[in-house]
């Protein structure tokens, strides 16, 4: 039995089908490999499961943003200069830099979020890698990027040929400031090692912070500006409430990361034994939810006495394996996704921005868009992560519900803005069996129930021959009574009387 409760509760955030864009070089080509470098654009294979994917928000950053010059990465392209990719080793060719991040967002009307150098977040190994070579970032130099975005009157880029301001209004000061190993490079050689180094602590982030947000607001005070204040080191210091003590006079959210295994003992989701028993690899899969929610409930109560709001500005499963995992391309984390994503929906009575992956590239196994070098000429295609995104984003409403839902199943409500549709998120917890599913709406007769769904089994993997196995499949119901296939993941849209 599945029942709704039509009260409202609150508006759901458009930004929690965010998607995240870092330029990760050698790691996953990633930006590049989306870059058409003879035409001058982004390519079509992109662009089309872009399109598919539809996301409400793209944000520009990562770690790459602490050692990254915005300057280098405007202006004439063929001016523009190489960098070296401290933390994902090679360079970068600065040929995506903020109007072509833009260009991509106009293909889907998704809002930029634009995380800055935040004084390299306070690792010196990035600030200055070697003699010479200076990547700090400062608060001035991120007040310049958000003028030159949103000053109708700016020169430099009035310079560049583009006359009208991008308007450019959400903005990340810091990135993981807290989290400990970064790379240390040693003298001449330059051997690499991965040395313990916190960079900042918490009262020096929360003075850097306070010091950028100040300087950005008065750049353009009406700006969203999101503070970094992972819990990742809550045992000893409490990032989220200094932030919010510290910069809460300029601060709007507080932005954290999650990246998560299965949460229980003996996991399989280790390199490939997760091929060994289908059903254990299901069992932690499924159990991987219940991390985010957790921190996601001690995170409101961080931030509840101040009045901010949540953002995960990044967030997928964290698994030791091949391209982080193969079995990230299998079903039965498509049915994990989809759990996360429904957590993900039922706290947005504080979080408004959100994302599950990282976005397009050619090895990563959790982005949620795999694409192919020039000469492979195969389609592109979405990852599990990414279809069940799309799948949620395309079908959901203005308002979050209620929903009571037995044993065998997971499952969030929540209506459109004209009152006049349900939309349902599902998905099934038995990987071998469908489940009958009774809808009940307040006393509402169910006029029509319109199911779109992906059901397989959950140990198959999608890879560039079978590009097509997780898309879904429409049907209509007849009746309140609607069977989930095994492993089944589905998106229902209920016209109400």
């Amino acid at each position: 039995m599945l029942k709704i409760n039509l009260e409202k509760k609150h508006e759901i955030s458009p930004y929690i089908y965010m998607q995240f864009l870092e330029p990760l070089s050698s790691a996953d080509p990633s930006v590049d490999i989306a870059w058409d470098y003879i035409n001058d654009c982004w390519k079509p294979m992109l662009l089309e499961k872009l399109t598919e994917l539809n996301p409400t928000m793209i944000r520009f950053g990562g770690c790459f943003a602490s050692y990254y010059h915005w300057k280098e990465g405007v202006g004439p392209r063929e001016k523009r200069p190489w960098m070296l990719n401290l933390h994902w080793d090679g360079a970068y060719s600065n040929q995506v830099g903020t109007d072509e991040l833009v260009d991509l967002c106009r293909h889907t009307n998704a809002e930029p979020l634009v995380v800055v150098n935040t004084e390299s977040d306070g690792r010196m190994e990035w600030a200055y890698p070697k003699p010479g070579m200076d990547r700090f970032g400062t608060s001035e130099e991120a007040a310049e990027w958000i003028d030159y975005c949103n000053n109708p009157d700016n020169k430099l880029r009035k310079s560049h040929g583009i006359d009208k301001p991008y308007n450019i209004k959400w903005w990340q000061i810091g990135n993981e400031t807290n989290y400990g190993y970064v790379p240390t490079y040693y003298g001449k050689d330059r051997m690499t090692d991965r040395t313990l180094c916190h960079g900042y602590n918490l009262d020096k982030a929360a003075e850097v912070t306070y010091r950028f947000a100040k300087e950005m607001h008065k750049a353009d005070p009406s700006v969203n500006l999101i503070a970094w204040g992972d819990p990742k080191n809550k045992e000893t210091e409490n990032w989220a409430t200094k932030m919010c003590e510290t910069s809460g006079e300029y601060i709007s959210h507080v932005a954290f990361h999650h990246h998560f295994g299965s949460g229980l003992p003996d996991s399989p989701l280790r390199g490939t034994d997760y091929r060994n028993d289908p059903d254990l690899t299901w069992h932690h899969l499924l159990n991987a939810c219940h991390s985010l929610d957790e921190k996601l409930t001690m995170l409101k109560e961080d931030i509840k006495p101040y009045g901010k709001r949540l953002a995960m500005t990044e967030g997928h499963f964290g698994v030791p394996g091949r391209n982080r995992n193969e079995v990230l391309s299998t079903w039965g984390a498509g049915v994990a996704y989809a759990r996360l994503l429904n957590v993900i929906e039922r706290h947005t009575d504080v979080l408004d921005i959100a994302t599950m992956a990282d976005f397009f590239g050619n090895r990563w196994q959790v982005n949620a868009i795999m694409l192919y070098t020039q000469g492979d000429t195969r389609n592109a295609y979405l990852q599990p992560v990414g279809r069940v995104m799309s799948l949620f984003r395309h079908h959901i409403g203005k308002y979050a519900l209620d929903v009571d839902f037995g044993e065998g199943i997971d499952a969030t409500a929540s209506l459109s803005a004209d009152g006049k549709k349900v939309y349902v998120h599902m998905a099934n917890l038995n990987r071998t069996l469908a489940k009958n599913v009774e809808i009940k709406i307040d006393g509402k007769e169910i006029k029509k129930i319109t199911a779109y769904e992906v059901a397989c089994d959950s140990t198959t993997e999608i890879t560039n021959l079978n590009p097509d196995v997780f898309n879904p499949v429409t049907s209509e119901i007849k009746g309140n009574t609607y069977t989930i296939g095994a492993a089944g993941v589905s998106a229902l849209e209920i016209e109400i009387d």
